[in-house]
Formats: C-alpha cells, structure tokens, sequence
C-alpha cells in the first residue's frame, strides 16, 4: 500500500480549502467538513472514554463503534458513497438491549456524572447529538444516507445507556436530577 500519510505537512489547505476522497476541493468551513470533524470529535471523545476503567464487552463494543464512526467519516469524505448500514444499526439496537437489560427503570430524569466514566460516556452522548444535527442539516442540501444519520440516532441512545452501565459497574447510582420547585424549598 506504500506510505500514504509519510508527508503530513503539505500546505495545500493553506488557503482555506481541502480535498474530499473524491479529489475535488472545498472550503474547510462547509457543512461537509463540519460533519466530518463532528464525527471526528466524536471518535475522539469515545478514545477518551476508552481510557477509562470499563467491562471488556462494553471496551469491545466501543472499540468496534470507532472503526464504524471512522468508516462514517470515509463515507462523508466520498460523496455518494455508502458504508454504514442496517446491520450496523442493528447491532447497536442489540447493544442498547443488552446493556440496559440489566438497569433499574428510569423514574426521573438523570444528570450527567456519578463516576468519570459514565460522565465521559454522557460528553460522548452529547457530541454525538451534535453531529447527527449537522449530519441531517447537510442531507437538506447534499447526498448523504439515511443510514449515516440513524448510526448517529442510535448511538447516542447506546451512549446513555453505557452511562448509566458504567455507573451501576462502579457501584454509583444515577444522579438524579431534582426539579426547581424542590430544590428551592430545602
């Protein structure tokens, strides 16, 4: 395959351009970039969970939910180009049984936090919302497949589902958020 990345410095975005998969150049700040360094971000912010004390099976899953978020930033870079599909959604549907299988039902609304991990897990929920937002504002102008923007949906249910797992594995529950009304009064 040769050394495709052995030249990092290449100054041809100097002038506020950069090239898609398929050769052609655009602008760093369109919409297309954005949903890649969203999705970018994102992957990132999983590597940073996975720095975290966890279950094997739920290190596993999320090492595998990298591979496909790096897969999803391929297909955004190749217009017109499908990667993700229904057995990926499908997969984390079976994810988001599993791990929640084994949670009490939720009766209030929780907040982010408990252990670093489920926090961390919950940061990765929230940049995950905000990449499906830019994904499906850019599916309003360009090709982009549904799929993409489902992988997004479900994975951020699996991330608050992994929260609250990564809770109960620590021994911490939830932290529940408490209404205005009530706080006030104590």
């Amino acid at each position: 395959m040769g050394n495709r990345l052995s030249k990092i410095v290449t100054r041809t975005g100097d002038a506020g351009t950069t090239g898609l998969g398929d050769g052609t150049r655009v602008s760093k700040d369109s919409l297309r970039i954005e949903a890649m360094g969203q999705v970018d971000e994102l992957n990132s912010t999983i590597g940073l969970l996975l720095t975290e004390e966890m279950p094997d099976d739920i290190r596993q899953a999320m090492l595998r939910i990298q591979h496909d978020l790096f897969d999803l930033g391929g297909e955004l870079c190749m217009p017109g180009m499908s990667v993700i599909g229904e057995a990926h959604i499908g997969r984390l549907e079976d994810l988001v049984e599993q791990f929640n299988a084994d949670l009490p039902p939720l009766k209030e609304f929780i907040l982010p936090g408990g252990t670093r991990a489920a926090a961390v897990a919950h940061l990765a929920r929230t940049v995950c919302r905000r990449a499906e937002r830019c994904i499906v504002r850019l599916a309003d102008t360009e090709m982009v497949s549904d799929f993409a923007r489902k992988y997004l949906n479900r994975l951020s249910d699996l991330m608050f589902v992994l929260g609250r797992a990564l809770n109960k594995v620590s021994g911490r529950p939830d932290v529940l958020w408490v209404q205005t009304r009530n706080r006030d009064s104590d």
